[in-house]
């Protein structure tokens, strides 16, 4: 049986202390992973069926959580919040009509999971929370061990006051039936790593920056693929100017500006471990539309420990500082540092100088 001693051992390879919140949220977990699910015989759960950790970024939450999820010997199941919406949206398009579809396909997608973990929980519009509402409560019943972890306290979830009353059932629900640990420490660990030898963020948009970006291609790739290319993200079209086997060469206007979501960035981070996002003009970025594109991008990369490389026409952190009008703004930027640092191992890294590939699904140019 998993013991909080595993998991300090865990971390300390790793050369990770952990702190008073991390020291709480993994003892809730190994008691979690330890709770006896059966019922009472008045039906009552005997213990929380879930811990929810929230607090800003780069606080230790999913470090925690994914390492005790790697350590936890039950049948699981960890992923992103846009994967899962994305699965559970295409599961009812062919669910067949009835009193609950909602219930019934919540019910096929948990069968099987003991233990579910959620990275970056958020509930932002109305029609997510209707079904994240059901899901949970499908989850509650059939006993299943739930993490969440978010940058939101349960009382914050979908903040919009037109609607939050409408989830306040679903937020009761989490702050019974959950323990709910607050990371509320001031320092963001992702900020303090030593940059990696390799630049991944380039300013500005020069012949200088273009000849960077080359090498960095030619360097997983080869010169053999370098050529302009039509790929597909989602199913539709996207004009790239190099696909290789592992890594894309892409214009920030093709992906961000261009009317695309969240299931173009999944579907293209099934494809390649790295991306090379260029001309990248940051007066683009005060368009919420835009900004919100950027954020999802870097969420998905990054939860996929994805290589990420921007060329911008003037330094992208320094950019995004102080903008408004998109959700999670602070998370994009702690990530960011994360990925430019020494300590993020990227699957690009991880498959340099291999051979075999899967081959990329490209339509070449004529």
């Amino acid at each position: 049986m998993l013991d909080e001693a595993q998991v300090v051992n865990a971390l300390a390879a790793r050369d990770i202390a952990p702190d008073a919140n991390q020291r709480e949220a993994i003892a809730a977990l190994v008691t979690l992973l330890g709770s006896n699910r059966r019922r009472a015989k008045s039906g009552t759960l005997l213990a929380h069926q879930g811990v929810y950790c929230h607090g800003l970024p780069g606080r230790g939450k999913s470090l925690v959580v994914d390492t005790v999820f790697e350590l936890a010997s039950c049948r699981k199941r960890r992923l992103h919040f846009h994967e899962f919406l994305r699965e559970m949206n295409r599961r009812l398009v062919s669910e067949p009509r009835g009193d609950d579809r909602l219930g019934s396909v919540s019910r096929q997608w948990l069968d099987g999971v003991a233990l579910l973990c959620f990275d970056e929980f958020h509930v932002h519009d109305i029609a997510d929370a209707f079904l994240m509402g059901r899901f949970l409560d499908t989850a509650l019943g059939l006993g299943t061990r739930i993490v969440l972890t978010s940058n939101y306290a349960p009382d914050g979830l979908l903040c919009d006051p037109e609607f939050h009353e409408r989830f306040l059932p679903t937020i009761e629900q989490i702050k019974r039936c959950f323990n709910v640990i607050h990371f509320d420490g001031a320092r963001d660990y992702r900020f303090d790593g030593e940059q990696a030898s390799l630049p991944h963020f380039f300013a500005p948009l020069d012949v200088a920056t273009d000849d960077a970006l080359l090498q960095i291609f030619v360097r997983y790739e080869g010169s053999e693929t370098l050529e302009p290319a039509t790929v597909s993200a989602a199913g539709r079209p996207l004009a790239v100017r190099a696909a290789g086997a592992a890594l894309l060469w892409a214009n920030f206007e093709s992906l961000c500006v261009a009317s695309r979501s969240h299931l173009d960035y999944l579907d293209l981070a099934e494809q390649w471990h790295g991306l090379i996002l260029d001309e990248l003009h940051t007066e683009w970025l005060t368009r919420a539309h835009t900004l919100q594109r950027l954020i999802w991008l870097v969420d998905i990369f990054y939860d996929r420990k994805h290589a990420l490389f921007i060329a911008s026409d003037r330094p992208i952190e320094a950019a995004l500082s102080g903008l408004e009008g998109a959700h999670d703004l602070s998370r994009t930027l702690s990530r960011l540092a994360e990925m430019r640092s020494r300590g993020y191992r990227s699957t690009l890294d991880n498959t340099a100088g291999e051979t075999g590939f899967a081959e990329a699904q490209t339509i070449a140019e004529p």
